[in-house]
């Protein structure tokens, strides 16, 4: 099984590719200007942004980036495309030849390019009483568009492939994709020789379930002897089919000529001043590699956030990588969405906890209750450490229910019946946060 995937991801300006209208707006039919409408008379003029986010992209990925490019005009009628042509890039794109390593495997990229989206369409009505109105707010919206080479084997791993590529754009061009709304492929199958395209597939469960049924009506139709058609079909979401839409076009049959208001855009200087931010796939491997951490926790943490990743690697500095990972694993970790948005105010505050109860100078509960303090916002100077006694009592307590240990080992819900009883035997003397806080610690050493 071949697939290749041709994915559109909407880039974050504030204005549309060719002309300054926003790209949001709550009404239909608000954002638009003669230019976005095609309207006679109307020149495009490109978006310097998008160009710049689309090179980014392609620099991403490790793609060559040639010394100019131009824009081409796709031709193609519906009713959601006004002026009867795509602007879009055929044999200029902004990049090629590019690879994403998914999972350890090359996933080769052939083309990075920039393009215009076109309208919405919207049905609405009974069954078989629609009508269809246009909302043309999206015509120009900016798209960057990732031709893959059929790498991709399984339609699983389409999905980790365009997951994972959404994580990196998110982080490396501030991306709004979320993977179910804002993100569209056109998915080219082949269980054989002949290839079928699954157009405009919204959404990573969709795209996996479009591929899953595309390849079991290829393999139906082969065992039946019957020719797989080049064509291009449509993916029916409520009935999980895809359907006939159209012959599969050649190229030739767009009409493709160069784009005459646009000209000639020489990039390469531009490209070659950009910075690059590092992205998640780049940080797993270092936290890996520097640091010495499994790569299923270093893939917790950069997934949890990257600024959590950043707030480990500063604490394997200072405390060390192994007390670092038992921390931001941990309360940290547990403390997090509070956490996060309060961290460039508090973020030292919590190092120097953490720097404290390494060095012994504070005990590990305490150290965890000035982390939920820190994250909640609460006055430093009323947290207290719970007492010897009910530390003593916990301690007691797990020396007379050894089995309670090994449950903890295999489930972390198991410290609920230690929390319980100590809660029940000290009547309301220590708040439950206290109590908690020392049953865990208590545990957590024990293991």
């Amino acid at each position: 099984m071949k697939i290749g995937l041709e994915v559109h991801v909407q880039l974050p300006t504030r204005s549309k590719l060719f002309c300054s209208c926003a790209t949001s707006a709550e009404e239909p039919n608000t954002a638009i200007c003669p230019t976005c409408l095609g309207l006679p008379g109307s020149r495009p003029v490109l978006n310097r942004r998008a160009l710049e986010l689309g090179l980014t992209i392609a620099r991403m990925m490790e793609c060559e980036v040639p010394d100019a490019t131009w824009f081409t005009r796709k031709t193609y009628f519906y009713p959601d495309l006004p002026r009867h042509f795509q602007i879009t890039q055929f044999d200029s794109p902004i990049g090629e030849r590019g690879q994403f390593i998914l999972d350890g495997k090359k996933i080769r990229i052939r083309r990075v390019h920039l393009e215009d989206d076109p309208g919405r369409v919207r049905r609405v009505g009974k069954t078989g009483e629609e009508v269809s109105l246009i909302d043309y707010n999206r015509s120009g919206i900016p798209l960057v568009e990732i031709v893959t080479e059929p790498d991709i084997t399984s339609p699983s791993e389409a999905r980790r492939f365009v997951t994972e590529l959404l994580k990196e754009l998110r982080h490396v061009v501030g991306v709004q994709a979320d993977g179910e709304s804002s993100v569209r492929a056109d998915c080219n199958i082949s269980v054989a020789e002949e290839r079928v395209e699954v157009k405009n597939v919204q959404g990573l469960r969709n795209i996996e379930r479009a591929l899953k049924y595309e390849a079991v009506r290829q393999v139906k139709l082969l065992k039946a002897k019957r020719p797989v058609l080049r064509e291009t079909r449509r993916f029916e979401e409520g009935r999980g089919v895809t359907l006939p839409a159209r012959k599969k076009e050649f190229e030739e049959d767009y009409g493709y000529i160069g784009e005459p208001d646009l000209g000639v855009f020489h990039i390469r200087a531009m490209a070659d001043a950009l910075e690059i931010r590092e992205g998640p796939m780049e940080t797993m491997v270092r936290l890996v590699d520097k640091h010495g951490v499994q790569e299923t926790v270093a893939r917790q943490i950069v997934s949890t956030s990257m600024s959590l990743a950043s707030l480990f690697e500063r604490l394997a500095v200072d405390v060390g990588s192994d007390a670092a990972i038992t921390w931001v694993t941990g309360p940290i970790t547990a403390s997090w969405s509070k956490l996060e948005p309060r961290l460039d105010e508090v973020e030292n505050e919590v190092v120097a906890a953490i720097i404290s109860t390494t060095s012994g100078k504070m005990s590990d509960v305490e150290g965890r209750m000035r982390i939920e303090a820190l994250a909640e916002g609460r006055d430093l100077e009323t947290i207290q450490a719970p007492e010897g006694d009910i530390i003593d009592m916990v301690e007691s307590f797990l020396d007379d229910n050894p089995e309670l240990v090994k449950d903890f080992q295999d489930n972390e819900k198991a410290a609920n019946r230690a929390i319980g009883q100590i809660m029940q035997a000290t009547k309301g003397s220590y708040s439950s946060r206290d109590v908690v806080a020392a049953v865990m610690s208590a545990l957590r050493k024990r293991i």
